[in-house]
């Protein structure tokens, strides 16, 4: 086995954990309509880390652990886009 394998899937699981969760929250926010007790402030967050996952392996590797970071980040800013539509909505 090459060395990076075990460190790569190692990091794709940790990954495809932290990105199963995005799925469920995006169901509940549009089954709901409502983001009462979501914080946009932890998305962004969450965000700007996968983006230095990101930077990390186009530095050193690309490595095909990108492309989890990549769907991971779509996961999470598709369910701060709905924070911000349903947030606006019902305001008003």
């Amino acid at each position: 086995m090459n060395p990076d394998t075990l460190p790569r899937i190692l990091e794709f699981a940790m990954l495809f954990c932290f990105g199963f969760s995005w799925p469920f929250a995006i169901a509940k926010t549009l089954r709901a309509k409502r983001v009462d007790g979501k914080s946009p402030m932890f998305e962004i967050i969450v965000i700007v880390g996968y983006l230095f996952g990101i930077a990390s392996h186009l530095i050193s590797d690309r490595s095909w652990v990108t492309w989890v970071y990549l769907a991971d980040t779509a996961l999470v800013a598709t369910d701060l886009a709905l924070y911000f539509h349903y947030a606006r909505k019902n305001r008003t």
